[in-house]
């Protein structure tokens, strides 16, 4: 879906990319933790002002997607369709996901332009014609080196595994073409070193300095077993390496050898977000390719961690993989999107449980910021009949708000925007509406209303306009994690009437006191979280 919003034209795009997902089964919530942490950055970039491109997509050839597909009795392609359209887009439009565009590897905007790439690769001597021998992990679709591999227990005894899908490699031998990757080693040595920021986190950044520390090996860029792939421009026996094929995608959809303009304002990644055990790949053979072939390296490779359930990485193989419809069902769309940037801190592993999202839900969601917005409105309803009333008596509680919210916007926006911090920007956030909670315990506004004195009611009115304000400065923060919610409590404040459309508020501005101007009407909408029921898990 496109993203819409303001942007300054004739700039470059702050362009966010996600892995391109497999497509040998439905998603899980692995798959849509990167794509909910990217539309959140994104989000909020455009909540920024800026120019965006968001890009996501399905990563279709390979010999994984061969085997599935002739598993369940169709072609690759008539697969991949199925689940494209059956189970991947609709997830991410059932997510609110914001993105741009959405790149399928069989299409020929980009099928063409990978066969021009490994052309030109091709025809500069960085590839060449050679054998090899080796374990291979289908599932990674990946040689692996023999000291990465897990020994076999059990009905696997006696065999080696890979260490990402505890499964046995398989030996392959073929005749493959090669680009010359080892040569690459002391150019990405130098370029790591110039940009320490190149990798994130740092633990990534340091496992992949010593993987290359200890030299590269030429690269295998084609497979002549199967063909499920994009044939090789000059010898069609051959089929390109689905990883070759399918990091191209982040140069072929926005414009690579098609649209020179589009490329020029969009190219390289600002941020190419991927999960931890895919990041050699991006962080290693994408910049080898770009050098390569003289074309700018991504701003930024950013890992994150995997999703556990019982100890076990979150996935299909593992039989862990919980579909993310088996949580938006009862705890909604919002909260969804909510809970894993809170609860996990981004470039880490963490665990999901029903009863953590539970307690965080009821904790923080309902109690602390649902609540916060129920009782704000039902005493501007009750006290000043729904009309915001103006703020006449300030004094030091409301300066005390004040830069609480300076404080929340100022470490919202470096968390979030520049950091990828997204637990610490969405806590920030949160410690200012605890303290507007706290402001109004401590106020105790049902009491200044039993004085009926010009100077109480003058009290009761700075204080409910200061809890409503700062409401409408939290709903634009959490707009980008929540926008549905952030939507009805925007219409709740009234604030459509006088500012315009949430969308086009900024980020960086939240804390310009005074927004809500008085006069806007207030009205008690629906309950932002409601109660939960006892989940259905069987």
């Amino acid at each position: 879906m496109a993203a819409t919003g303001s942007e300054k034209q004739g700039t470059k795009a702050y362009y966010v990319s996600t892995p391109i997902y497999y497509v040998n089964d439905a998603p899980h919530l692995g798959h849509a933790y990167t794509t909910v942490a990217g539309d959140v950055l994104t989000r909020w970039h455009r909540q920024r002002g800026e120019k965006v491109w968001y890009l996501t997509g399905t990563d279709e050839h390979g010999q994984k997607i061969m085997r599935t597909a002739e598993a369940n009795g169709v072609t690759p392609q008539e697969w991949c369709d199925k689940l494209v359209e059956e189970a991947w887009k609709p997830l991410w439009e059932h997510l609110e996901i914001a993105n741009d565009d959405f790149i399928r590897t069989t299409e020929r905007r980009h099928t063409d332009r990978v066969q021009e790439f490994v052309q030109d690769l091709y025809d500069k001597g960085e590839i060449y014609k050679g054998g090899y021998e080796g374990p291979y992990c289908v599932g990674c679709e990946e040689y692996k080196l023999p000291g990465e591999l897990l020994d076999g227990e059990g009905e696997y005894a006696g065999e080696k595994l890979c260490p990402v899908h505890k499964k046995p490699v398989e030996i392959l031998k073929e005749e493959n073409y090669f680009f010359k990757l080892s040569e690459y080693g002391p150019k990405l040595l130098e370029f790591y070193e110039s940009d320490p920021g190149f990798i994130q986190p740092e633990s990534a950044r340091n496992e992949v300095v010593n993987f290359v520390k200890q030299g590269l090996q030429d690269l295998s860029i084609s497979r002549s077993t199967f063909d499920w792939g994009i044939p090789i421009p000059w010898d069609e026996k051959h089929v390109i390496y689905v990883w070759v094929d399918a990091l191209l995608n982040y140069a072929t959809a926005v414009g690579y050898n098609e649209n020179p303009a589009k490329f020029e304002d969009t190219f390289p990644a600002n941020v190419h977000l991927v999960g931890k055990d895919i990041l050699r790949f991006h962080a290693i053979i994408w910049p080898a390719m770009l050098m390569a072939q003289g074309l700018p390296v991504p701003g930024r490779i950013a890992a994150n961690g995997w999703l556990m359930v019982g100890g076990e990485k979150m996935s299909k193989s593992n039989l862990t993989g919980i579909k993310p419809q088996d949580l938006t069902s009862h705890f909604g769309v919002d909260a969804y999107r909510w809970y894993f940037l809170r609860a996990i801190a981004f470039g880490q592993d963490g665990s999901f449980s029903w009863e953590d999202f539970s307690a965080r839900y009821t904790s923080e969601l309902a109690n602390d910021y649902g609540n916060l917005a129920s009782r704000v409105a039902a005493m501007v309803g009750k006290y000043f009949g729904g009309s915001l009333p103006e703020a006449t008596a300030d004094g030091e509680a409301e300066k005390a708000v004040r830069a609480g919210l300076a404080k929340a916007v100022a470490e919202a926006d470096r968390k979030i925007g520049e950091e990828l911090d997204f637990q610490g920007g969405i806590l920030a956030v949160f410690d200012f509406v605890k303290q507007v909670n706290g402001y109004i315990t401590e106020q105790e506004p049902w009491k200044v209303a039993k004085d009926e004195s010009e100077e109480g009611r003058a009290r009761l009115a700075t204080i409910l306009y200061t809890a409503a304000e700062s409401l409408r400065a939290v709903t634009v923060l959490l707009n980008p994690v929540m926008p549905d919610t952030s939507q009805k409590l925007w219409d709740s404040l009234g604030a459509e009437a006088s500012l315009g459309a949430l969308a086009d508020q900024r980020v960086q501005d939240a804390a310009e006191w005074g927004g809500l101007p008085a006069g806007s009407t207030v009205t008690k909408g629906a309950v932002l979280f409601p109660r939960l029921e006892e989940p259905n898990k069987a």
